[in-house]
């Protein structure tokens, strides 16, 4: 297949992505939630934030014991395949087996990252920690109100928060101007990460009006569509 007839699959894909049944004013909607659409959300929130959480702690036990190897990739993909072969109606299987997932593949992604770009494990382990932080910070908020607007308004919150600290940082005598730069860089990827989970999170509110939501889905459908938006987010910045 030649490089052009790949880049142009990749672009559909992209595209195909914001194709939604739901319009603007199902996404603008900040009312109060169903029972069954909060409860949904809910656990997609704590299942998001213990497979980040997971995924941070395997990539902490590789910088202080380099735990990552052939074992942890090995597991991973024995993880995932056993996740896509286990029926929808097994919910603790599919929970254990997604947490191993995720821990496995933290633990093993520094061996990439080292090989491949030659970035520090621990520069790779204090950048999931906001993202992770941030899922929790969400988890937390939608525990106390079935308002969408709060929970938003807690991820806004958050990104602002983070923003401040890095200002703050990167006014720093000990920080160089280039560090500055890159930190900036790190922080509106947090704030587009966390943009959109406000938006996939509208998502599944309108489709827990349809039925039940499987929240392990869910979960890894935030990861692997997650390329596809920042792909499309850079292109509409292209543009501009």
């Amino acid at each position: 297949m030649k490089f052009s007839d790949m880049k142009l699959q990749a672009m559909n894909a992209v595209r195909a992505y914001f194709v939604r049944n739901w319009t603007r004013e199902d996404v603008m909607n900040t009312g109060e939630m169903t029972q069954h659409a909060y409860a949904s959300l809910k656990r997609v929130y704590l299942t998001l934030f213990f497979a980040m959480w997971s995924f941070t702690f395997g990539s902490y036990l590789h910088w202080i014991w380099e735990a990552g190897g052939r074992f942890t990739v090995l597991s991973s993909v024995a993880s995932l395949l056993c996740l896509y072969l286990t029926s929808p109606s097994s919910v603790r299987t599919r929970v254990l087996l997604l947490m191993i997932a995720a821990f496995s593949i933290g633990a093993s992604i520094g061996i990439f990252t080292k090989y491949f770009f030659e970035i520090d494990q621990e520069l790779v382990f204090r950048l999931l920690a906001p993202p992770t932080l941030g899922i929790g910070f969400i988890w937390v908020g939608s525990t106390y109100t079935r308002e969408r607007s709060a929970i938003y308004k807690g991820c806004l919150f958050y990104s602002c928060l983070l923003f401040y600290s890095t200002f703050n940082a990167s006014n720093s005598e000990y920080i160089d101007s280039h560090t500055a730069h890159r930190m900036l860089k790190v922080c509106i990827v947090f704030a587009l990460f966390m943009g959109y989970i406000v938006v996939y999170s509208q998502e599944i509110l309108y489709d827990a009006h349809f039925g039940e939501i499987d929240f392990v889905n869910r979960t890894l459908s935030i990861f692997f569509r997650l390329p596809g938006i920042l792909v499309h987010t850079a292109r509409l910045c292209l543009r501009a």
